[in-house]
Formats: C-alpha cells, sequence, structure tokens
C-alpha cells in the first residue's frame, strides 16, 4: 500500500516539475524556494535583488544575482520565466519531503523486517559454532579413550608377560 502511494506522489511530483515555470520577477520566496537548485537563501536573494532593481528582463539576468553563475543559470532555465503567471507553488518541495518520509518509513519496515532473518543467522552461527565445540571434544575424548585403551592392552601385556615369566621360573 505504501509503494502505491508513494508511486502516486512521485508521478505528481515528476508531472509538476516537468510542467512548472516560475516567474522570477512575481514569485514568492517559497514559490522560487521550491524550484530545484533554488534554496532558501538563493530565493531570498533573488526577491531582495528583484526589490531593488527591478524586474528581471531575462532569465540571464539571474547571473548578476549573488550565487548564481552560467552554469546553474544553464541549469535552471527551464524552470523560470520572466513573464507569465508562476505556474508552481511550494507543494513540490512538501511533496518532495513527504516521499523522503515515506521511503524512510519504508525503510525502517524492511530493516524491523530483517531484524528477525539476522538473529536467525546469529542464532545459526552460535549453534554451529557450539557444534562445532562439540565435536571437538568429542575428538578430543574419542582420543582419551583410544588412549587409555593402548595404555589398558599395554598393561595387560606386559603383565601377561610378566606371569608367562614367572611361570617359567
Amino acid at each position: 500500500m505504501k509503494k502505491i502511494l508513494l508511486a502516486v506522489v512521485m508521478f505528481f511530483a515528476l508531472i509538476s516539475f516537468a510542467f512548472a515555470a516560475v516567474n522570477i520577477n512575481t514569485a514568492t520566496k517559497e514559490e522560487l524556494d521550491a524550484v530545484k537548485g533554488i534554496g532558501p537563501v538563493k530565493a531570498q536573494a533573488i526577491v531582495d535583488y528583484r526589490q531593488k532593481n527591478g524586474p528581471f528582463k531575462s532569465v540571464d539576468d539571474l547571473k548578476s544575482v549573488k550565487g548564481f553563475g552560467d552554469k546553474s543559470v544553464a541549469k535552471m532555465k527551464a524552470d523560470l520565466s520572466v513573464s507569465g503567471a508562476s505556474t508552481t507553488s511550494p507543494v513540490k518541495k512538501d511533496s518532495a519531503k513527504a516521499e523522503d518520509k515515506l521511503a524512510k518509513t519504508d525503510k525502517k519496515e524492511e530493516v524491523k523486517k530483517d531484524e528477525p532473518k539476522k538473529e536467525e543467522a546469529k542464532s545459526d552461527k552460535k549453534s554451529d559454532k557450539k557444534d562445532a565445540k562439540d565435536d571437538k571434544a568429542d575428538k578430543k575424548q574419542t582420543k582419551a579413550e583410544k588412549k587409555e585403551a593402548k595404555k589398558a592392552a599395554k598393561a595387560e601385556k606386559e603383565a601377561k608377560e610378566k606371569e608367562a615369566k614367572d611361570a617359567k621360573k
């Protein structure tokens, strides 16, 4: 169920990214902040620059704003405009946060599901170690029993030899 919800949220987020064009002359700080590549500091810089110098004539004028260079403006050009109404809202960032939260929740659930498996694996390892120790102990015991049997056989043989010598005398 959560995966389906995540897919739906991502679908709408992607659609909003595809059709989003923020007018840098009329957008609020929050709307600018919702554009990928523009954080709250850059959004405030745009608003401050616009209030001080008037409306932007083109998106390339963003290069005059502190924090923007050729590369960053080129990356965001498709998401920005200087005419028309802004067609996006801060919901985009909220949906991204919701996606992150949902993804984290899913990860936590997966970790919880994996915990019994890990515990079972640890238990298996412990029992394997115990079995190995038991096997070693059994082998030691078997070796000790064999030594004991050899000693007993040797002692018995020596006793018979001694009896045989005594019988000859």
